[in-house]
């Protein structure tokens, strides 16, 4: 399984960005994804997931503000940001649980200046 994570950069506060997040290895259209960070100093965190049936839930932190999404046929998994804060500051990864083990992307870092 490979995640190859993308679309990070530095942003304004108030801003957008969307990340990018392309599987290979895996039957994507069965799988829960998530998006999570890190900043530094701090534990990953989960930012927002969504299952195969897209339902979606997300961390109060980034409620309204975030949108996750999938496309089953490009097998490619999303996260749309905006009003993008200076606590959102962090390096994104998304993740699959796929028979019994976490796979994780590289990351992407995501700064936003105020």
């Amino acid at each position: 399984v490979q995640l190859q994570a993308s679309g990070g950069g530095l942003v304004q506060a108030g801003g957008s960005l969307r990340l990018s997040c392309a599987a290979r290895g895996i039957n994507f259209g069965i799988n829960t994804f998530g998006w999570y960070r890190q900043a530094p100093g701090n534990q990953r965190e989960s930012v927002a997931v969504i299952t195969s049936g897209g339902n979606t839930n997300y961390s109060d932190s980034v409620k309204g503000r975030f949108t996750i999404s999938r496309d089953n046929v490009r097998r490619t998994l999303y996260l749309q940001m905006t009003s993008l804060k200076a606590e959102d500051t962090a390096v994104y990864f998304c993740n699959v649980d796929h028979r019994g083990r976490s796979f994780w992307g590289k990351g992407t870092l995501v700064t936003v200046s105020s």
